[in-house]
Order: structure tokens, then sequence, then C-alpha cells
């Protein structure tokens, strides 16, 4: 696959789901809002002045649809106010399927197993009584590395404010994610996830609608959504939420609407009910200590925000980083450069070349280099993807932030296992000390350290 720099990068920010917004929403006669509320009984102020409350979510965050803010926001009880609005992913995605049947060991491939010592916490743990909540583009129920894990039953999908079964991945994005988290391992064929007997629950939250007029449907999403899902996974108890979702980065003064506070209270929340909320750093190889800017969900207190990694353990070119930003780096795949990434013996005559624009004259061209020891496409990372989608195969090489994620999500359900009652910062604290490669949690790349799930485990 002739795979250019335009192409890997448009892919690197797809497989990142990275949002953008696309308008608010619309509910009956009125607009959907995010209302925080501050003391009891918002939500009755709320009713009581005429305004309909959809959903109360943990950490007194409200989905309310009125018809007047600014009366809204006059009620009693009502601190912050913020549109729900809709939010797109770009469909392009950076995708390598895997030319391979579903009776092959694939673990051979997965470096980011190897390098992260799950072998070795599989003799203590595997995730065995566990939840794993997958919010995201859905799972692939029928993929025989996932089926023996998902529980189909609680599911949910989560479009425009309300809640069905169909969670069904429409992507390929959840699947993957779900793959690395927590595949089942036979013990002879395909991938193996991080906690392989983890149950799986995927809560969709995207799906393909008309966004303007021109009829053209867009992978979709909306924030009330989004912040739906984190209190469902609460709810359902789920022991840590995968969620590889995230924006570009926002300069500060576009926080005054409140919505970093309304994600920080929801985060929050499922937190003191028992959910770790596990969030991917970003993809805009961006230093999210510079001018005030932030990301979202990962930049808010609460959620454990992941940073990605390459087969040598450095920081891939393409990952979010900033001191106090990142809890910890894993896997995402990739190196520190797009050359070097992108690095291999395409024509098979030994040498080692790639295909960038090196001299950014905007058009790519064959450059020499010297191939690493995972060469492209396998140093990107291995999963499964629904066949239905990728043209009839089961495994694709994704790279992101989205991939780093599910490495620590999986190790939290390890923990989980050997500790069941310990509290999510308990779990956070115990991956973070279990963590490699650093001298403390402030490192700006890697936080922590680079994730070791063998370490965590002594750490518990």
């Amino acid at each position: 696959m002739n795979q250019s720099r335009r192409t890997f990068l448009k892919g690197i920010a797809a497989t990142g789901v990275a949002l953008t917004a696309a308008g608010q929403v619309s509910a009956g006669d009125g607009t959907r809002y995010i209302v925080v509320g501050s003391g009891e009984g918002a939500a009755k102020r709320i009713r009581d002045a005429g305004f309909s409350v959809e959903r109360e979510l943990g950490g007194n965050v409200l989905v309310v649809t009125a018809d007047d803010r600014s009366a809204l926001e006059s009620v009693s009880g009502v601190s912050e106010v913020v549109v729900d609005r809709k939010m797109t992913l770009d469909a392009p995605k950076l995708e390598e399927k895997k030319e391979t049947t579903t009776d092959e060991d694939l673990y051979p491939f997965q470096w980011d197993k190897q390098v992260t010592d799950v072998p070795e916490a599989h003799e203590t743990a595997t995730g065995d009584g566990t939840r794993i909540a997958i919010i995201d583009t859905g799972v692939d129920v029928d993929h025989p590395d996932l089926a023996a894990n998902v529980n189909e039953d609680e599911g949910k999908l989560f479009k425009y404010g309300e809640i069905s079964d169909d969670a069904t991945d429409v992507y390929g994005h959840g699947t993957h994610v779900a793959g690395i988290a927590a595949a089942s391992d036979d013990g002879t064929t395909g991938v193996v996830g991080t906690a392989p007997d983890a149950e799986i629950v995927s809560l969709r939250v995207f799906y393909y609608d008309d966004i303007d007029d021109d009829g053209e449907k867009e992978l979709t999403t909306t924030r009330a959504d989004l912040f739906t899902a984190i209190d469902h996974a609460a709810e359902i108890g789920a022991d840590a939420a995968n969620m590889s979702i995230g924006t570009p980065p926002i300069p500060p003064q576009d926080n005054a609407g409140g919505l970093k506070v309304g994600y920080q209270r929801v985060i929050q929340s499922a937190s003191r009910r028992g959910t770790l909320t596990v969030v991917s750093a970003g993809n805009s190889s961006a230093n999210l200590q510079q001018g005030g800017y932030f990301t979202l969900p990962n930049s808010v207190a609460g959620a454990m925000s992941v940073s990605a990694t390459g087969p040598n353990d450095a920081l891939v070119f393409y990952s979010n980083y900033g001191t106090n930003e990142v809890s910890v780096g894993a896997p995402g795949g990739g190196y520190e450069t797009l050359k070097k990434t992108l690095c291999a013996d395409w024509d098979g005559d030994g040498d080692g070349e790639a295909p960038i624009d090196e001299d950014g004259d905007g058009e790519e061209e064959w450059v020499d280099c010297e191939i690493p020891e995972w060469p492209y496409p396998t140093n990107l990372v291995l999963s499964s993807v629904p066949p239905e989608l990728y043209d009839g195969k089961y495994y694709a090489y994704f790279a992101g932030t989205s991939m780093a994620a599910p490495q620590v999500t999986g190790t939290a359900a390890l923990v989980r296992e050997l500790a069941s009652d310990a509290n999510p910062n308990e779990v956070e604290q115990a991956i973070e000390q279990g963590a490699e490669g650093t001298s403390g949690k402030s490192d700006p790349e890697l936080g922590a350290g680079r994730l070791n799930a063998n370490r965590a485990l002594d750490s518990i």
C-alpha cells in the first residue's frame, strides 16, 4: 500500500476519533443543552420553570431542552449552560489490512503486548470477573476474537438523547480498540488482548446521519451522547471505560461555556461509583502546556490520559504531550518521525525506503532510510476489525493514541481482578507506579512512564 504523508496524517486524526463541531442539537421546539447544576434540587427547579429535563447524569449534570437559553440560565441552581452540539468524524482512516486467516497465531506481530510484559502479567491475572466498557463506534459481537467476551445484552447505542440496543460497529474503530483491550485467548489463533478474560460492553456513540442539506451522511455523535455513555458505564458497574475519543487542541477562551466542568463532573461521578475513565491524549503533536490549550476529555481531573509510544518506547511523532496532561504512555504505533514509521523494504531489494514529502514541496517521493526493527506496517498496532467493513479481513494495523488508551484499560481490568475493592484512584496509582522509563509522574511525554502491565500488578 503506497502510504503518503498526507494520507497517513489524515488517517491518524481519524483513528484518534478527533471530533469537529457541526451545529447544535434541536429537540422538539427547543434546543438541547448540557446543564451543570449547583446544590440540590436543580433538576426540580428547572422543571418548575417549564423546561424539559431529559436526563439526570452523575455530578449534577443534566440534559435539558429549552426554548429560551437566557431564562434557563436564570434558574436558581444553574451554574453552567452548554449547547449540545453535533460532532462529526472524518471517514478516511489509516489502515493496513492483515492478509491472514482466522486460524493463524498473530501474537508474534503484537509487539505492543511484548513490550508491556503482558505475557508475564497473564501468569497472575487475565481480567476474569471484570467488565470493560468501550465508548466508541461499536463492537463486532461476532468477531472470533471477541465473541466469547462481548456481553451483547448490555450493549447500547446513544443517539440524540435516546438509548437503544444497537451497539454493532459501524466503522471498525471500536472493534480494533476492543481487541487491544480484551481479545480472548484460545492459545493458538488470532490476537490477544491485555485482559483476555474481561467482559466487553459496547457503548456505541457514533452513527451515520445527515449533518446539512446535501444529503450526505457523516459519522456523528453529540456532546450529550458522550456524557450519557460515561454515566451509563458507571451505572452498569464497569471497572473501566475506554474513550479513544477527543477534540483537537482548544484555546482557553473556549472554555467559557463550562464544557470542561461538565466533563469533569460526570467523569468524577463515574469514578466515585467505581469506574476508571481512560482516554486518549490526542494526535495533534501538540504541547498542551503552551498557551493554556487543552483537549477533552483527557484534560479534565479524573480522566486517565494516555500518550502513544512505539516499539522502542519513545513518544510517537503524532502524540500530544504536556506536563500534567499525560498519566502514562502506552503502545500506539509508529516511531518518533514519519520517515522512520513508514520505512520498509517496499520493493524487496533489501534497502529501506519511505514515501514522504521530505523537501516540503507538496510531492511525496521515495527517500532512503534505515529499516527499523519493526518496519512499516508492523510498527503499528495489530488488532481485530469487522470483516464486513474490511473486505473480508479480520485484522488490521492502526496507529494513534486511540490504540494506546485500551492498553491501559485492559491493564486496569487486570488490576481489578486482583484487587476488586480497589477504587479507580488506587487502580490508576498502581498503573502509574508500575510504569517504567521515567523518574517521576511529571514527564511531559509519558507522565509516570511507559505502561508495564506486569509491574502494575506487582504495585497493587
